[in-house]
């Protein structure tokens, strides 16, 4: 039978965890036997240790939580969310609440053999204007840049097969994380599927992303992946 490791990275995303972990256990049950979710806290500065720890009393040993004493940004939480996960396939989707989990089904249907990867895409962009037109930009110049075939790799919505997940080194620290992922699997030569899925305003926090620091981190490791996948590739 299918097992599946769904994991999430947080990084002081503590109001929005209890209503994604109800929803991912209410969920889970009705599309596999066995499960295990995962919560990766990214060195959060505000209450999400003391909400976790309530949380893994309430589900028990099917939650399982990894604590980064510092942040390490969103790749290095994505590669510990991989690293810890010991199913057959792995979901990921972020602990701000941005994204309604629920819809895990509509990617779990497109997993056929021969797919290796199912990625959402945004129906609408629930956010501030300048991050939609910034979201935009990135979205089109990094798949024009590494010739990547699907239409949002901003959508951090994923259903993948763990085996090949494990046949990459990701080595990313910030959100290009995203295009290493999605371009080393599509040179793994699997199939990929896509299907629409809802994005929300998001009611808490801010994103890490959005930062001029941020930014500036991803553009430089954009740069240097392009160089280390395209470049060395030819």
């Amino acid at each position: 039978m299918p097992t599946l490791s769904a994991f999430f990275p947080a990084y002081n995303d503590a109001p929005s965890l209890p209503e994604l972990m109800g929803r991912t256990f209410a969920v889970l049950p009705g599309l596999f036997d066995d499960f295990e979710v995962i919560v990766v806290n990214d060195g959060s500065q505000d209450a999400t240790g003391e909400v976790l720890s309530s949380l893994a009393q309430e589900y028990g040993p099917r939650l399982r939580i990894v604590t980064h004493p510092e942040n390490r940004g969103y790749g290095g939480a994505l590669k510990t969310g991989f690293e810890s996960a010991t199913k057959e396939y792995v979901f990921y989707t972020d602990g701000d609440g941005q994204y309604d989990v629920r819809e895990i089904a509509k990617l779990w249907a497109l997993m056929q053999p021969g797919i290796g990867l199912v990625n959402g895409y945004k129906l609408e962009r629930n956010d501030p204007w300048h991050r939609i037109f910034i979201g935009k930009a990135y979205n089109n110049f990094a798949r024009l840049l590494f010739g990547i075939r699907i239409r949002d790799i901003d959508c951090d919505f994923r259903l993948m097969r763990r085996d090949l997940v494990q046949q990459i080194q990701l080595r990313s620290t910030s959100g290009t994380i995203c295009v290493e992922l999605v371009k080393k699997l599509e040179l793994t030569g699997c199939g990929v599927a896509e299907v629409g899925v809802h994005h929300y305003p998001r009611l808490h926090g801010k994103s890490q992303f959005f930062r001029l620091k941020s930014l500036a981190t991803t553009l430089l490791q954009l740069i240097r992946l392009w160089f280390r996948t395209v470049v060395r590739g030819r």
